[in-house]
C-alpha cells in the first residue's frame, strides 16, 4: 500500500495511504489528503493510480504542485522517496506500507523490502559450530578490544559519513546498505530485519543484493539466525554456514548456498534490541572474518545510535508542532476573552486570568447587552488544558447568543444548559456564575450554577457571600434543570468579586491553600476603586504563593458601583 507522508508542514510524520484511484491533496475535508493551511487550494492536487504506477497531476491550483522541486505541469509518475510540495506542506512518496517500529510512527522502508521474507527453520539440538560470536548487550564493549584499528576506524567513518546526516530513519536504511556493500566487498547479500512490538514478528525491512539477478528474486533469510542475534544481543559469524549445526537444516541458508554469514543486533540506548544487520555471501573463498564479525558489531552500533538520533529528532519536530500549535491555541483563547470592560456610567471594572498550562478552562466575558444592561460570566471546566479550553470556546458563544435574544437570565441560563448537555460531552461540566445589571436602576440579577459564591463588599467595609441559596446544579449535569435568579440592587461603594478556584486553592511551597476566609477577609479591605481592590487581592495571593508552581487555572473578575 502507498503512501504519502508529511516531511515538513503542519503535522510532520502524519501518513496518508493512497487506497483510491485518485487521491486529492486540497483544503478541503472531503479530500482524501486535507491539508488545513490557508494557501492550499480546496482541491490541490492529486495522486492517480494507473495500472500499479502512481501519477502526481496539479488541479489547477492557484498557487501549483512541485515534485522534486519542479512544477507539475502534467501527470508525472512517482518513485520511491520523491518529495511533493503543495505551498509549504512538503510530502515524502512511499511505494510500500510504514512499518510502526520502535513504538513510533516513522515508516521503515528500504529497497524492496515489502518483497523479503523470513523463514521459519527448525532449529537442531546439537552442538553448535558457530565460529564466533561477540557479546554487545548494554556495558559490553567486546567488539572494541580487537579489530584492527586502521579497518576499524575506516568502517566506522564509511558508516558515520553516510548516516551522521540522515534525519529520520527511512533516509538511515538504504545508505546503511550502500556502505556494508562498500564495506564488506564479499558480500552478496545485506537484510535490515526489525520487530514492530516486543512481541510482534520479525519484518525484513531493507535489503539489498549485489548482483541484478539476485534482485530480481524474493530474498529468503533465516528466522533462527535473526531471533538468536536478537534474544542473545550477540553478535555471530558462521564461517560455513551451510554446514553450521547450530542453525540446522535452515531452508533459506540452503537454498542460496550460503557459505558465510554475518549477523549483528542493532541494541538502542535502552539496553533493547531493535532488530539486525545481516550480511551473506555464497563464495566459497571469500568467507568473513573474525575482524569483519568486530567491524559488523560496531557498524550495528553506530546504526542504532543513528536510529536513535532520528527517531529523537522526528519527535522533537512533532514536539515543536505541536508547542506552535498550542501557542497558537493560547492566543485564540486570549482574543476570546473581553479586550475591554462594558461602558456603564458610575461602574468600575477589574479582570485577571492566567491559566495553568498554555491554554484553559476559566473563563470570563463582559457582555454588553442591546437594552444597556451588562452582563458579567465568570465560568470554570472541569478539567484543565485544551479539552477545557474547547469547551470553554464553544460555552462563551452560546452564552453571548441567548443573552441577546432571552431577557430573563433564569431561562439564559436554562437553555445554555440544555445545549451544552445536549453535545454529549460526557461527564464533563461547568461551574458558572451570571450577573446582568442595569446601569440605570442599579438592579443587578445573578444565577449561580454550582460556582462559588461571589463576595459582595459593602461601602462599611462588611462582605458577605451571596447567591449561595439559589445556587443549582453545574452546566451539564442535568439537561432540564430549572435555575433560579436572585435581584440586588447595588449601592454606591458595593464591590461584587467573582473567582474561581485557582484564587480560593491557590498553594504555597508549604502545600498550605489560600483559602476562602483569606479571600474573604482581603475582598473587605479599603480601597479608592474597584481596580484597587482587585489588583490588592492578586497580590496578596502572589505575596502567599511567593513563586510556587501555579496548579489551577485562575480567573478574577470584581466590578461595582463607585463610592457617591
Amino acid at each position: 500500500m502507498a503512501f504519502l507522508k508529511i516531511v515538513t508542514g503542519v503535522s510532520p510524520g502524519k501518513t496518508f495511504d493512497l487506497l483510491s484511484d485518485e487521491s486529492v491533496i486540497g483544503r478541503s475535508s472531503d479530500c482524501e489528503i486535507a491539508i488545513d493551511v490557508a494557501a492550499v487550494s480546496r482541491r490541490h492536487a492529486s495522486v492517480l493510480r494507473e495500472r500499479g504506477q502512481f501519477l502526481l497531476k496539479d488541479l489547477g491550483s492557484r498557487n501549483g504542485t512541485q515534485l522534486n522541486g519542479q512544477a507539475v505541469v502534467a501527470p508525472t509518475p512517482l518513485r520511491e522517496g520523491d518529495r511533493v510540495t503543495v505551498c509549504d506542506q512538503e510530502f515524502s512518496f512511499h511505494a510500500s506500507p510504514p512499518n510502526s517500529l520502535l513504538g513510533g510512527d516513522t515508516a521503515y522502508l528500504g529497497d524492496e523490502s515489502s518483497l523479503a521474507q523470513l523463514v521459519n527453520d527448525t532449529e537442531d539440538d546439537g552442538p553448535a559450530n558457530v565460529m564466533a560470536t561477540l557479546d554487545l548487550g548494554p556495558g559490553s564493549k567486546s567488539w572494541s578490544m580487537s579489530a584492527k584499528p586502521e579497518v576499524k576506524l575506516s568502517a566506522l567513518l564509511e558508516i558515520s559519513n553516510n548516516l551522521g546526516k540522515a534525519l529520520s530513519v527511512e533516509e538511515i536504511l538504504p545508505k546503511l546498505l550502500e556502505s556494508l556493500f562498500k564495506i564488506f566487498v564479499q558480500a552478496d547479500r545485506a537484510f535490515v530485519v526489525m520487530r514492530p512490538g516486543p512481541d510482534a514478528p520479525l519484518v525484513p525491512v531493507s535489503w539489498r543484493c549485489r548482483r541484478k539477478a539476485d534482485n530480481e528474486e524474493a530474498p529468503r533469510l533465516s528466522r533462527t539466525i535473526v531471533e538468536q542475534a536478537m534474544k542473545s544481543q550477540q553478535a555471530i559469524l558462521s564461517a560455513d554456514a551451510a554446514s553450521d549445526e547450530r542453525f540446522g537444516m535452515a531452508q533459506s541458508i540452503a537454498e542460496f548456498e550460503i557459505r558465510s554469514m554475518l549477523c549483528a543486533p542493532m541494541i538502542d540506548s535502552d539496553g533493547n534490541s531493535l532488530g539486525v544487520i545481516q550480511v551473506d555471501t555464497t563464495n566459497q573463498r571469500s568467507r568473513f572474518t573474525d575482524e569483519d564479525l568486530e567491524v559488523l558489531a560496531g557498524v550495528a552500533s553506530q546504526a542504532a545510535v543513528a536510529m536513535d538520533n532520528a527517531v529523537m529528532h522526528e519527535q522533537v519536530v512533532a514536539q515543536r508542532a505541536l508547542q506552535r500549535d498550542l501557542e497558537l491555541a493560547a492566543r485564540m483563547q486570549r482574543a476570546l476573552l473581553p479586550s475591554r470592560a462594558p461602558v456603564a456610567e458610575g461602574y468600575d471594572f477589574f479582570s485577571y486570568y492566567e491559566s495553568a498550562r498554555q491554554v484553559g478552562g476559566d473563563y470570563y466575558d463582559y457582555i454588553q447587552l442591546p437594552d444597556g444592561r451588562f452582563a458579567v460570566i465568570v465560568g470554570d471546566v472541569a478539567g484543565k488544558g485544551v479539552s477545557a479550553a474547547i469547551l470553554m470556546a464553544r460555552l462563551s458563544s452560546d452564552v453571548r447568543f441567548t443573552l441577546a435574544s432571552e431577557p430573563d437570565l433564569a431561562k439564559v441560563v436554562m437553555r445554555v444548559n440544555k445545549l451544552f448537555a445536549q453535545q454529549g460531552w460526557d461527564d464533563k461540566f461547568v461551574t458558572m456564575i451570571f450577573a446582568v445589571v442595569d446601569p440605570t436602576t442599579h438592579e443587578m440579577t445573578m444565577v449561580n450554577a454550582g460556582h462559588m459564591a461571589p463576595l459582595l463588599r459593602s461601602t462599611g467595609g462588611m462582605v458577605e457571600e451571596i447567591s449561595e441559596e439559589i445556587s443549582g446544579l453545574p452546566i451539564g449535569v442535568y439537561e432540564d434543570y430549572e435555575y433560579e435568579s436572585l435581584t440586588r440592587t447595588l449601592s454606591p461603594g458595593d464591590v461584587l468579586t467573582v473567582f474561581t478556584d485557582g484564587f480560593s486553592e491557590a498553594m504555597n511551597a508549604d502545600r498550605d491553600l489560600y483559602g476562602l476566609e483569606r479571600l474573604a477577609k482581603v475582598a473587605a479591605a479599603d480601597a479608592a476603586n474597584v481596580s484597587e481592590l482587585g489588583q490588592h487581592i492578586l497580590e496578596d495571593v502572589r505575596s502567599f504563593v511567593d513563586g510556587y508552581a501555579q496548579s489551577d487555572d485562575m480567573c478574577l473578575a470584581c466590578f461595582g458601583r463607585n463610592p457617591s
